[in-house]
């Protein structure tokens, strides 16, 4: 029975004993793994790699059509409307009446004037003939003749005070809506009507400073409205010589046919500028730029840990940014997952 005891007592010591050797086998065998995350914990993201591109250099931009030629047509000459010649909303020719003030004062004066000057002219003709004679003295006739000339210069001065009492139209266009009647009585700050010329039409935007050394007269200007949804192409000609402060951006002015007259002044438009191709843009994917607080940021994978690189950046497209400093041909991107990023941190990237 002793004899019994004793050998389940060996028994159960041996077990000890093996289980003891087996955990610290176990302990070597993990001791002999590598240190460090194994592959399966690398966090796995998407990116692209950076390959030197063509770039249709646009600068987009948006802006307000002007007319070519608009005034707001007053007149010279306080007085009572005789005679509207436009109608609202209608075309009319350069030098063409549009409004017609009364005048009869100085039509009288006017009649009157050429009276007195037919008898001084005809007394001046009397006076030459007997200064020729030497029948009167050089000073009677210069007095006569004198005469003559001033009479002709205030019969001028009543023609010109009579054009002040008409309002043509300074250039081909489009009459607005008028604010005066015939019988209405206006003075010089009256304002009668507008005069739009249509076409062609100006077209004012800006652009920023960046892009000032890379505009020129002649460069071609598309644009499109959203209400008419047509597209219109015009040209640089002017360019303001100085860039605003206040927005950092250069004003610009360019000029485009409007012969259906089919888009009006003060129309709202979306602005395409067409600059000199780029052969090797450097382009990434609009949602890898990072704002930081003092520009801008992408994510790169560098001997497979992430490296974060300030840039600056270009052109814009639908989908892509243009990048000007901060990264080469050949990086690589990383496009998603930036917020669980941290620089240094060992990623895989996916190229697409």
């Amino acid at each position: 029975m002793i004899s019994g005891i004793h050998e389940h007592r060996a028994f159960a010591a041996l077990l000890i004993l093996c289980s003891v050797l087996l955990v610290s086998c176990g302990s070597k065998v993990n001791d002999t793994r590598p240190a460090g995350p194994a592959p399966a914990d690398l966090m796995s993201v998407s990116g692209v790699v950076v390959r030197p591109l063509p770039l249709e250099n646009v600068v987009r931009s948006s802006g307000t059509v002007v007319a070519s030629e608009s005034v707001d047509l007053v007149a010279e000459s306080a007085g009572r409307v005789e005679k509207i010649a436009f109608r609202e909303g209608g075309h009319v020719r350069k030098n063409q009446l549009l409004v017609k003030i009364n005048d009869d004062d100085l039509q009288a004066q006017l009649r009157k004037t050429a009276l007195q000057i037919q008898l001084a002219s005809d007394q001046e003709e009397r006076q030459k003939q007997l200064f020729e004679k030497s029948a009167v003295s050089r000073e009677q006739y210069d007095i006569a003749l004198n005469l003559v000339n001033t009479l002709k210069a205030d019969r001028d001065n009543l023609i010109a005070s009579i054009r002040k009492r008409e309002v043509r139209a300074p250039f081909d266009g489009v009459a607005g809506l008028r604010y005066v009647s015939e019988g209405g009585y206006v003075t010089q700050s009256t304002r009668i009507a507008s005069l739009q010329k249509l076409n062609p039409l100006k077209v004012d935007f800006a652009i920023p400073e960046k892009y000032a050394g890379q505009v020129a007269v002649g460069d071609l200007v598309e644009f499109s409205s959203d209400e008419t949804k047509l597209r219109f192409t015009g040209k640089l000609y002017a360019i303001e010589p100085k860039i605003d402060p206040s927005m950092g951006t250069l004003q610009l002015r360019a000029m485009c046919d409007n012969p259906a007259e089919k888009i009006f002044p003060g129309a709202f438009v979306h602005i395409d500028l067409r600059l000199r191709e780029i052969g090797d843009a450097l382009m990434v994917p609009t949602q890898a730029i990072i704002p930081v607080f003092k520009g801008q940021t992408l994510l790169l994978q560098r001997s497979g840990v992430v490296v974060s690189v300030p840039v600056r950046t270009g052109i814009r497209t639908a989908a892509s940014v243009q990048i000007t400093d901060g990264i080469s041909a050949g990086d690589t991107v990383i496009t998603t997952g930036m917020l669980q990023l941290r620089p240094g941190m060992p990623v895989r990237v996916t190229v697409q």
